[in-house]
């Protein structure tokens, strides 16, 4: 691959998966300089010479959202002014797409926000992995690519050798990709008809539609923050007769107790990717981490040499 021409830089928020990138690709990590005020205010640099180059910008928006979400921003500016020849924007986990929608009166589609500011920015084109709502791609005015964690989930899931496997749905919104975890392993899928009532990131089943007496149950969906969704439906499965609960999520978000609400849980192996590399807890044994580095460096290689990205879907 001609590297004389491809940059790819880190933000603060995701510099371990921009490292395995780039060993990968074979070829150094970008130079930069993020530096914070005591105000709160964030300072960038790009620290070599981009002039013509084509820059990949590796930064996941969480831990914090806001900071890493503005740093984004600047670093797309700073590129920019510094005449890349593009700047193509990697987002591993994107975590405003959760408000990708007015659910209710008079409040902000976020999602929206966000990425009419990337697109203000600069940014020429956006990857990302397994947007929580996949309109979200409308929402920018130049092209995104959602890549699919599914691959590296799946094959994590398969090594483990299990039998009679079943593949869980937490609800009814994440059944279609669920169909294809299931599709893919050759294993029958199950919903829980979960409800939330609220903001407060708590929900309840309120029932389980498909066959689970005696199987290996392995509950798949797109995150987890708390831990309390997979926690409960773990529980359901369980009562239903189930020999054993796995889960598998593309970003393992983790937020303050939620080691401990899957230490407590029926749950043995919780499958995540490196999309979220800064949380503020240490993981538990139970977790088992997969790097998209390789999905990722294929996405850059194949832009970068104007192939087709849509072997990566299939």
């Amino acid at each position: 691959m001609r590297d004389d021409d491809l940059v790819v830089l880190g933000g603060s928020a995701s510099p371990i998966l921009t490292k395995a990138i780039c060993e990968i690709l074979d070829i150094p990590v970008g130079e930069g300089e993020v530096l914070q005020f005591s105000d709160g205010n964030l300072f960038v640099k790009v620290g070599q010479n981009v002039r013509g180059r084509h820059v990949y910008l590796v930064q996941s928006t969480v831990f914090p959202a806001n900071d890493h979400f503005m740093e984004l921003l600047f670093w797309i500016d700073a590129l920019k002014r510094a005449s890349a020849a593009s700047v193509t924007v990697l987002i591993p986990y994107f975590s405003y797409a959760k408000g990708d929608k007015k659910d209710e009166p008079r409040v902000s589609i976020r999602a929206r926000v966000c990425a009419q500011s990337i697109e203000a920015a600069g940014a020429d084109r956006v990857v990302t992995l397994d947007l929580h709502a996949p309109q979200i791609q409308g929402f920018f005015g130049l092209p995104v690519d959602d890549l699919y964690g599914m691959p590296v989930l799946t094959d994590a899931i398969a090594a483990e050798k299990l039998d009679d496997l079943v593949i869980v749905s937490p609800d009814a919104g994440f059944a279609k990709k669920a169909k294809m975890y299931a599709k893919r392993l050759g294993a029958p899928l199950a919903i829980a008809d979960k409800e939330r009532v609220d903001h407060t990131e708590n929900a309840r089943v309120a029932d389980l539609i498909g066959e689970v007496d005696g199987r290996n149950a392995v509950i798949v969906d797109d995150f987890t923050i708390t831990a309390g969704t997979l926690a409960e439906v773990a529980d359901t499965l369980i009562d239903k007769g189930a020999r054993s609960v796995r889960a598998a999520v593309t970003h393992g978000v983790f937020t303050d107790k939620a080691m401990q609400r899957l230490e407590a849980s029926a749950i043995e192996t919780l499958w995540c990717t490196d999309t979220v590399e800064n949380r503020p807890v240490e993981l538990s044994p139970r977790v088992s981490v997969v790097s998209v580095a390789p999905l990722f460096s294929e996405a850059i290689r194949r832009i970068h040499e104007r192939e087709s990205l849509s072997v990566l879907f299939t």
